[in-house]
């Protein structure tokens, strides 16, 4: 019995045929920010479930997160969430039918990192600034 002959029919799209792009950055990481999002949720529900036991369960956790290892993992929270809040516009502008250009959609992208950044850094300085820390 002869071997099937070759298709002519396209390959599945995988890595190697496509071009990274930021759109391609932005959904991973919109993904991953969902995940980190998930576990900064638990962490705060953690966090508030030391608030409820009293203060030998809650300035252990306390003391950790106002650690400068805390202070990485917090920041690093806040940036997630607003990542995905971010981005999470840009898909809803685009689930209007629009924002699709490749132009747009890499400006956006930009946008969308650079406007986390700066988001996350403000809400750090703000809560260091009223915790004394200027």
């Amino acid at each position: 019995m002869a071997a099937n002959p070759p298709s002519s029919r396209p390959l599945s799209p995988h890595l190697q045929i496509w071009r990274f792009t930021i759109t391609m950055a932005a959904s991973i990481t919109q993904r991953a920010t969902g995940v980190a999002n998930f576990a900064g949720v638990a962490l705060l529900a953690f966090w508030m479930f030391a608030v409820v036991q009293g203060p030998g369960f809650f300035y252990p956790i306390g003391d950790f997160l106002t650690s400068t290892l805390g202070g990485v993992i917090l920041a690093g929270f806040i940036w997630s969430l607003s990542f995905h809040l971010m981005n999470g516009l840009r898909y809803l502008y685009w689930d209007s039918g629009r924002g699709f250009a490749p132009k747009w959609a890499r400006a956006t992208g930009w946008a969308v990192y650079a406007g986390s950044v700066l988001l996350t850094a403000l809400i750090v300085f703000a809560g260091y600034a009223a915790r004394g820390g200027l």
